[in-house]
């Protein structure tokens, strides 16, 4: 019999299932050094496997393991791990449904907040790799003709995202993860917006101000800057046109402008 005859065969997608079916046998085709099945060597890895890719997940979201605990956390992530095997062998961007997946945990259900915390720690990871670029000039907008400012386009960074959320998530992510002496408590009553940017070499979370979501989500998204604070201000009747420029200008939002 040749070596090819002999090599035990199974199928790859009989090996993904059973890799993530923790309750659910090694499949056929295992064989260990000895030429006999081996079932616990695959049990073994099948474990090692869940728990780097949980461990990856606590790297991704501190603040939640921190509001957790560290128990309840990897219980919840090795749940997560098992519905949503990786994509990509890079782990850094591993875990970006992980915020649907505890909106959607009833067990978590009486911590609404919990989402909008893991959506704004995975906007800082994806700022962190993002691409280097260059951050607008703002002496680039006082450049352009009175006449043209209002029809300026701006070109998002790469690495800036807005998190629009109902809850205090500013708060709960310096608290449970950069500055815990900052904050000296927390008001679940309040909502908070949280611009991400990496203009240089630090990732950068600003607390918008009022009307500032609306404004800085209408220029990502391209309306022109007339537009942006037109919307801004029939919502928020306290959105400050002049701060709320400074603010994305200071902080690298844009790479780029288009005018007239």
């Amino acid at each position: 019999m040749s070596r090819q005859d002999s090599t035990p065969q199974f199928g790859t997608g009989d090996f993904g299932e059973a890799l993530w079916d923790p309750d659910g046998g090694a499949p056929a085709g295992i064989i260990g050094p000895d030429g006999q099945e081996a079932p616990k060597r695959f049990n073994v890895y099948r474990n090692n496997v869940i728990v780097s890719l949980t461990e990856a997940i606590g790297q991704n979201y501190p603040a939640i393991m921190n509001l957790l605990g560290e128990e309840y956390f990897n219980a919840l992530a090795r749940a997560f791990v098992i519905q949503h095997p990786p994509k990509s062998p890079v782990l850094i961007w591993y875990g970006g449904e992980f915020a649907d997946f505890i909106e959607a945990f009833p067990p978590l259900a009486a911590y609404p907040y919990l989402a909008d915390v893991a959506r704004l720690e995975w906007a800082w990871l994806q700022a962190h790799h993002a691409a280097d670029v260059t951050p607008l000039d703002p002496a680039a907008l006082s450049a352009l003709p009175a006449d043209d400012i209002g029809a300026a386009q701006f070109t998002r960074h790469p690495a800036a995202s807005l998190i629009a959320s109902k809850w205090p998530v500013w708060d709960l992510v310096r608290a449970n993860r950069f500055d815990p002496e900052a904050v000296e408590g927390i008001d679940l009553n309040i909502s908070q917006s949280v611009l991400i940017t990496r203009p240089e070499l630090d990732v950068g979370l600003v607390l918008l101000r009022p009307g500032g979501d609306v404004f800085v989500m209408s220029l990502l998204d391209g309306a022109p800057l007339g537009e942006a604070a037109a919307r801004a201000q029939s919502e928020e009747v306290e959105f400050s046109l002049s701060d709320c420029l400074s603010d994305v200008l200071s902080n690298g939002v844009f790479s780029d402008l288009q005018a007239p």
